[in-house]
Formats: structure tokens, sequence, C-alpha cells
């Protein structure tokens, strides 16, 4: 499964195996991301789904820069649900752009409202929550959404839509109607 990345969740962490050979320490240490939101001044994750992305120091993924990793395609495992939790792989950086075949989204509610996870249709059926936090009035999504996929907020309805020239990148855009008008707002990727 090939996958475009719009942008990460909010908290990150590794592990480092300890293989006794400094030479390969880092190269056998893995990056997770998933979902967090601000508590009292400090990023907590207050997960109301768990899940998160893995990226392996083998990847072709630099920790030390992660937003190069936005608007790029990784190879990935299918998702998968391991101990209650969902997950991804990522396996590796693909050295050329291609047509992924889904993206990794974040929301905020900041930036486009709040998600209601009770509601029958707040997703396409084609969309997979990964992670999901929440505290107070405060959320942020991690989902594998395919291109057109859509959310909806208390705001409206975002779609994702691909670049026209670059469609291994995308950015959620919010559609509504005013009489034979129509507006469009849009999220740019962020991170």
């Amino acid at each position: 499964m090939l996958v475009g990345v719009t942008g990460f969740g909010s908290v990150w962490r590794r592990r480092i195996r300890e293989d006794g050979s400094y030479r390969r320490r880092f190269a056998h240490t893995s990056y997770f991301n998933t979902t967090g939101v601000m508590v009292n001044g400090r990023l907590v994750r207050r997960r109301k789904i768990a899940g998160h992305v893995r990226l392996d120091g083998v990847s072709g993924f630099n920790p030390n820069y992660p937003s190069r990793a936005i608007g790029k395609v990784f190879e990935c495992a299918e998702p998968c649900v391991w101990k209650g939790q969902n997950k991804v792989l990522f396996r590796r950086l693909l050295r050329a752009a291609a047509r992924p075949d889904c993206f990794l989204v974040v929301t905020r509610s900041d930036e486009i409202g709040c998600l209601d996870l009770t509601a029958s249709e707040w997703k396409s059926d084609d969309t997979l929550l990964i992670s999901f936090s929440e505290c107070d009035c405060q959320q942020e999504a991690l989902l594998l959404m395919p291109e057109y996929g859509l959310v909806r907020t208390e705001l409206g309805t975002f779609f994702l839509e691909p670049f026209a020239l670059q469609p291994w990148t995308a950015r959620l855009r919010m559609e509504c109607g005013f009489g034979d008008t129509s507006c469009v707002m849009q999220k740019a990727p962020s991170n």
C-alpha cells in the first residue's frame, strides 16, 4: 500500500533496540507518531482511540526533520489492530513520486472544527481512523484517507483533494453551497 503524507500527529516517541553494536543502533530505532492535545500547558495523549504510525530508522525517514516527509510517499504495510491499537508500519520512502492509495491526514479542532465520532456518517466508509485524542474542546485525529474521502465536523464537510499537478500531495477542502454559488475553504497541510 502506498501512503502520501500530508501531516503528522503532535506526539512522537522512539524506541531504540539494543543489539550491542553502536554502529547499527540508530538503524534499529523505531519512531512512533500519534495524536495529542495540550492540557495545562503540556502535550498529552488523552487518547479516545489508540493507535500510531511507525517509521523505522531504515525506512528513509529522518527524525531530525519530520516535516521533510510531508508531501512524500511511503510503501506501507496494511493497517492492522494489535493489542487493541490501530497501527500502520511505514516500510520505506519511495525515491520517486507516485500516486498513493491513500493519505495520512491530521485534523485538529482548532483548524476544521470538532468531530462527532458518535455520528453515523462523520467520515467516509473508506477512511480509517488511526488515533483520536480529545480533552475539553480540543481534538486531534490521525486518519488514512483516500482521494476525495471526507470528514464532517461542526463547521461542515471536508474532502481530501489531491493537487492536480502533484497527485502525491493533497489538502482538505471544505465546500459549502449558498444558493447557486459555492464557496471553498482550504486547509493546507500542516506540520
